[in-house]
C-alpha cells in the first residue's frame, strides 16, 4: 500500500481497496452514485454557481452538498474545507484534479494549488461537455450521445461565452455540432440581472435600434445602451439560452430586471402555463427558426414576433411551443447526421418542465432517447459529477 500523503489517507479503504466514507463524512457528502465501470481516483471541484465537488473511488462517484456560489470568502473556505475532507476519504493521492474550464473561478485556481501540492495533473474540463457526461455517468452510458446543453453561461473553447450548445460526446472528448445564434451583452454580466437590455439587443439585431428609447422609457440607460450596440462596446457576444429567454420575457414584459436569480425565465414560464391550462398548446409559428448549414440555430424569427405581441401570456405559450419545435428539429437533423438516437439533455433551462415535457414529446416520436437527470438535479450542482466523470476517462 502506498504512503499516504499528508492530505489523504483518513478513511480505511475496503476489501477491494475502495474508498469507504465514514460517519464525520455524512456531514460533506450528499450523493453517491453508481458509476457504469471502476474509475481512477479523480478530484472535481465544481463551477462557480452552486458549486459542489466529486470524488471517483472504485465504481463510486461521491457528490458534495452545495457550498453556495464562489462569490464570498465563506463559500470559498467551505469549498476548500469539503476539498480537502474528500480528499481525506482516499488511502492515497488521486490521480488528478479536474476543474472548469474558466480559470478565474476559486474552484478552478484551488484546483491548481492542489495539484501542485499533491503532484499530480490538473485537467480542465469545458463546462457544457461537464453537464452532459454528468447526465452520462449518472445513467451508466459509455456509448456516444448527443448532448443539448442550455444554461446561462459557461465558458467555450474559443474563450467566449457559451450556453446553447448541441454537442457530440464519448467519454473525454466532445465536439461542438452547432450552439445558437449568439447575441450581444450590452454591459457584459449586467444583461443578465436586466432582461430589458437582452431585448434591446434582439431589437437592435433585427434592425430596430430605433424603438429601444421608446419601449423601455423608464430605463435611463436605454439611451447608452443603443449607443454600446451600435458601437460594439462591453457587447461580448453570447450563444446562451438562458439569455434568449431573459430577451423573451422583456420583449413580453414580463420582466425588466430580476431581483433573483432566473426570475424573468420563471415568469415566462408561468405565463405560459396560465395559458395553457385554460387553451392547451397553441400551434408552433411555422417559420419561428432557421438551422444554417454549420449547425447554428437562429430563434430571432420567433424573438421578432415576440416583439410585436400585445399578449403576454399567448405571447409566452408560442415562444415554449415554437421553441420545442425548433430543438427538436435540431437535435433530429443531428441525429441523422451522426447516427446517434440518444441525447442527454442538461444545463439549468431544464427545470422548465414545459421544455421538458414538450421535448421529450417531440423527440419521442422522432425516436429519439432522452436522458434527464433523475438523482442529480440538471443545474450547475451536476458540473463536478461531469467533470470527474471526463477527467476519469482521460
Amino acid at each position: 500500500m502506498s504512503t499516504a500523503h499528508p492530505l489523504v489517507g483518513r478513511a480505511t479503504p475496503d476489501a477491494a481497496g475502495k474508498a469507504r466514507p465514514t460517519r464525520e463524512d455524512d456531514e460533506y457528502i450528499e450523493h453517491t452514485i453508481n458509476l457504469p465501470r471502476v474509475a481512477p481516483p479523480v478530484l472535481a471541484m465544481g463551477a462557480w454557481f452552486k458549486n459542489t465537488l466529486c470524488l471517483t473511488s472504485g465504481n463510486q462517484a461521491f457528490l458534495s452538498k452545495t457550498v453556495g456560489d464562489l462569490d464570498t470568502p465563506a463559500a470559498c473556505r467551505a469549498h476548500e474545507q469539503t476539498a480537502r475532507a474528500l480528499l481525506a476519504m482516499l488511502d492515497e493521492k488521486p490521480c488528478a484534479i479536474a476543474h472548469d474550464l474558466h480559470p478565474d473561478f476559486h474552484s478552478s485556481r484551488f484546483a491548481a494549488q492542489l495539484a501542485a501540492e499533491l503532484d499530480v495533473p490538473l485537467i480542465a474540463v469545458q463546462h457544457h461537455h461537464a453537464h452532459i457526461a454528468a447526465l452520462c455517468a449518472e445513467h451508466g452510458v459509455d456509448e456516444p450521445v448527443l448532448g443539448l446543453a442550455l444554461d446561462g453561461v459557461g465558458l467555450g473553447t474559443d474563450d467566449t461565452a457559451w450556453g446553447g450548445e448541441l454537442l457530440q460526446v464519448q467519454g473525454a472528448e466532445f465536439k461542438r455540432l452547432g450552439h445558437l445564434r449568439p447575441l450581444p451583452l450590452p454591459g457584459g454580466d449586467r444583461a443578465a440581472q436586466e432582461p430589458w437590455r437582452m431585448a434591446a439587443a434582439v431589437l437592435f439585431e433585427l434592425g430596430r435600434a430605433d424603438e429601444i428609447t421608446r419601449r423601455f422609457p423608464a430605463e435611463p440607460a436605454a439611451p447608452t445602451v443603443v449607443t454600446m450596440l451600435q458601437r460594439k462596446l462591453n457587447c461580448p457576444r453570447t450563444s446562451s439560452m438562458g439569455r434568449v429567454f431573459d430577451a423573451a420575457a422583456g420583449l413580453l414584459g414580463l420582466c425588466h430586471k430580476m431581483e433573483f436569480e432566473a426570475q424573468a425565465a420563471i415568469a415566462l414560464e408561468q405565463a405560459a402555463t396560465r395559458y395553457i391550462s385554460v387553451n392547451g398548446w397553441p400551434t408552433a409559428l411555422q417559420h419561428g427558426w432557421r438551422i444554417t448549414v454549420d449547425g447554428q440555430l437562429d430563434l430571432l424569427p420567433l424573438l421578432a414576433h415576440l416583439a410585436d405581441e400585445r399578449d403576454a401570456e399567448y405571447g409566452a405559450a408560442i415562444f415554449h411551443v415554437t421553441l420545442v419545435a425548433a430543438l427538436a428539429e435540431w437535435v433530429r437533423r443531428a441525429a441523422q447526421q451522426t447516427g446517434i438516437a440518444t441525447v442527454a439533455c442538461g444545463g439549468g433551462c431544464f427545470f422548465n418542465k414545459l421544455l421538458m415535457v414538450g421535448l421529450r414529446e417531440r423527440l419521442s416520436v422522432a425516436g429519439i432517447d432522452m436522458l434527464t437527470a433523475n438523482v442529480m438535479l440538471p443545474g450547475d450542482t451536476a458540473i463536478a459529477l461531469g467533470q470527474v466523470w471526463v477527467a476519469a476517462q482521460k
